[in-house]
Formats: C-alpha cells, sequence, structure tokens
C-alpha cells in the first residue's frame, strides 16, 4: 500500500502547479474585460466632458453675439436728440446736527418729512426734516451703527451694525421705545445694510459674511437667504415700485447680482467696477439701477440689456462714491463721493451738470426724497444735509 500511496501523493503534487498556474491565468482573463470596460468609460467620459466643454463656450459666443445686437448704439448718441438739462438751481436747505461722530447712513420716511441717521458714535436720531428737530434719539449697544431705515408705515424704524443684529424700533413719543427695540435679524459678520421690503413685517439685510436675508420681523425668522457674493455685502435695493419679485446687491467682490426673492437664487450678475461697489440704487423704471464705487466711478447697468450701458467718470474725479440716487424722472443721477462733494449728472447723455459744496468730511450716504423735491446727504463731519 505504501507505493501507490507515495505514486498518489507524488501525482498529486505534480498536478498542483499546474492547476495553481491556470486558476491564476483565469484570473486574469476574467479582469481583463472590467480594465477594458472601465478604460472605455472613462474615455467615454473625457469626451463627454470636451463635448459640453465645446457646448458651453459655443453658447457663450452665441450670448455674446446677442449683446452686441441689443447693444445697437451707445445711450450718450440714442441722447443726442434730447435737449439738455436747463441749469439747475440746487442749494443746501437745512443742515442737522446732533450726531458726535461720522454719520454712516440715513433713509428717508415716505411721509417726505421725517429722516432716520445711524452715526459711529452708536446712536440713532429721528429727525423733522421741516424744522430740524430731533423726535428720537436712541443709543445702540454698540458703535458704528452701519444701516439704518423707516418702515412703510412710518411707524418703525430697522438699524444695525458692528452688533451683527438688525433690530426693529416701534416709533412712539407716549413710551420709552428703547424698551420695545427688539432684535429681528442676527449675521455671523457685520450688518452693513437694511430696507423694509413692502410691508413693515420683512426685512431685507446685507452682511460682512457675503450674504443677504429676508426676515419676518414679527418672529425674527429667516425666510430666505441668499448666497452668492466672495465678498462684503455693501449694499441692498429693492425697485421703487417693489411690485417685482428682485433685488440687487453689491459689495467687495466687485459684482452687482439680481436676486430672485422667491427662490433665493441669483438670476442676473454684472461686472465692470474695478474696486469696492459701496452703494447700488434702482433707476425709477425698475429696469436699470446704478451703482458706486472705490474706483471713483458710477455705473449704469440695464437688467433688459443684460450689460452695462453708461460710466459716469472724469479724470479728475480720484475719489471714491459712497452714495448715488436718482431723480424722480430717473434723467439725474446724484452721487456722493469722498471729497466732499456731491456730483449731479446727466444719467443719459454722460455728462456732470453740477457740483454741490457743503460738506467738510467725505460724504457717506445719499438718498433723494421720496416726492424728489430734496436729497439728503450724510457724511464724516457728523452732519446730515438737506439739498433742493
Amino acid at each position: 500500500m505504501s507505493e501507490p500511496d507515495t505514486a498518489l501523493d507524488s501525482y498529486v503534487e505534480e498536478e498542483k502547479p499546474s492547476t495553481s498556474g491556470v486558476s491564476s491565468t483565469s484570473a486574469t482573463a476574467s479582469k481583463m474585460p472590467e480594465l477594458v470596460t472601465f478604460n472605455d468609460g472613462l474615455t467615454r467620459n473625457l469626451d463627454a466632458v470636451e463635448l459640453l466643454a465645446r457646448e458651453a463656450e459655443d453658447l457663450r459666443r452665441k450670448l455674446d453675439a446677442e449683446r452686441l445686437k441689443l447693444n445697437d448704439i451707445p445711450i450718450q448718441q440714442a441722447a443726442e436728440r434730447l435737449e439738455p438739462l436747463s441749469q439747475l438751481s440746487i442749494k443746501q436747505r437745512r443742515i442737522l446736527k446732533g450726531h458726535a461722530s461720522k454719520v454712516l447712513c440715513m433713509d428717508w420716511s415716505l411721509d417726505k418729512r421725517h429722516i432716520v441717521s445711524s452715526s459711529q458714535d452708536g446712536k440713532v436720531i429721528v429727525w423733522d426734516g421741516f424744522t430740524t428737530n430731533k423726535e428720537h434719539a436712541l443709543t445702540m449697544p454698540t458703535t458704528w451703527v452701519m444701516a439704518c431705515a423707516y418702515a412703510p408705515s412710518g411707524q418703525m424704524i430697522a438699524c444695525g451694525g458692528l452688533d451683527n443684529k438688525c433690530s426693529v424700533v416701534p416709533l412712539s413719543f407716549e413710551d420709552d421705545i428703547l424698551q420695545k427695540k427688539r432684535s429681528v435679524a442676527t449675521h455671523t459678520s457685520y450688518m452693513s445694510c437694511c430696507t423694509f421690503l413692502r410691508s413693515d413685517n420683512l426685512l431685507l439685510t446685507g452682511s460682512g459674511d457675503s450674504t443677504c436675508a429676508i426676515w419676518d420681523v414679527e418672529s425674527g425668522s429667516m425666510i430666505q437667504n441668499f448666497h452668492g457674493h466672495t465678498g462684503d455685502v455693501f449694499a441692498v435695493d429693492i425697485p421703487k415700485n417693489d411690485t417685482g419679485n428682485i433685488f440687487i446687491s453689491g459689495g467687495a467682490d466687485r459684482h452687482a447680482l439680481v436676486w430672485d426673492i422667491r427662490t433665493g437664487q441669483c438670476v442676473q450678475s454684472f461686472e465692470g467696477h474695478e474696486a469696492d461697489i459701496n452703494t447700488l440704487r434702482f433707476h425709477p423704471n425698475g429696469d436699470a439701477f446704478a451703482t458706486g464705487s472705490d474706483d471713483a466711478s458710477c455705473r449704469l447697468y440695464d437688467l433688459r440689456a443684460d450689460r452695462q450701458v453708461c460710466v459716469y467718470e472724469k479724470e479728475s474725479i480720484l475719489f471714491p462714491v459712497n452714495g448715488v440716487d436718482f431723480s424722480v424722472s430717473g434723467r439725474i443721477l446724484f452721487a456722493g463721493y469722498g471729497d466732499y462733494r456731491v456730483g449731479v449728472w446727466d444719467s443719459l447723455k454722460c455728462v456732470r451738470q453740477l457740483i454741490l459744496y457743503g460738506h467738510e468730511n467725505r460724504i457717506s450716504c445719499l438718498r433723494t426724497s421720496p416726492d424728489g423735491t430734496a436729497i439728503c446727504t450724510a457724511s464724516w463731519d457728523s452732519s446730515i444735509r438737506i439739498w433742493a
């Protein structure tokens, strides 16, 4: 029995290498189709990406061509047949003094009479623009109150700044209104701008955290937030008729973005400025808006043409634009500069018509009154001035 066993063992040992060799070859062979399939799939994916890139480039060229079709003539050429503006007589009519430091923001009430202002001294003051009297003076918990706004009803104001919050304060002569102040919005960085949206119960804010947000004033909850800027947001605005579903924002990323309120998505983006956008305002018709920048220029963008249509600048202007607004007709663009002056521009002919002098430090904010009869400027010289 021992001899056959030995023979059998040797047979098995001889067969083992052969068997293992066959199984190894089979395994490699079985993996080959998978490798080929993977390589084919990778090639197809790369081809698809390349095809999509070419399609995107073709679409971009087509869009540029369509824009060129819309840009048939410059706005200055279109305005050549218009009569020049008549001689403007705008003078300083009121000076509001009461802040102890730089005035950073102001806003008109819809009653065309009252004004709210905020300052680096931490004060928020409500003024009677006719008499120059202070009707309310609030001390906020932080300095650098960078934003303030009047509610549409005129019964409430909103303000905020370095405390990262936006607070609302109901206006009343019978109660201590500071006791009724409450925080509505909270960002993760300073609050740079705010405005009421359609009613006293909706508040739109912009912040140094690169976002904008809409808040419910009653509950203090966020309704919608807007992510798209890559730098601090410095300004927001809504159309004057306020019946659409858009608003605009601008900031340190040099872009002005148009947002859809309902979806929270950016629907248009405009570029052209070479430095921070400090301020922006809608044209009265709601189809265009103006911006002011640290690059010492103002620019007019048209939503329908999806492009910049005019630049308001001069070689002699070297200082930043911190406030812009239109006349009621939209023909005049007012711009407040860092060199203490207000420039009055013909928005269609793109020429400067007038310069207003009076402030003793940089202008930080500029707003036209709701009825268009006056403009108000806030300045680092601690004063607010009304021109008409």
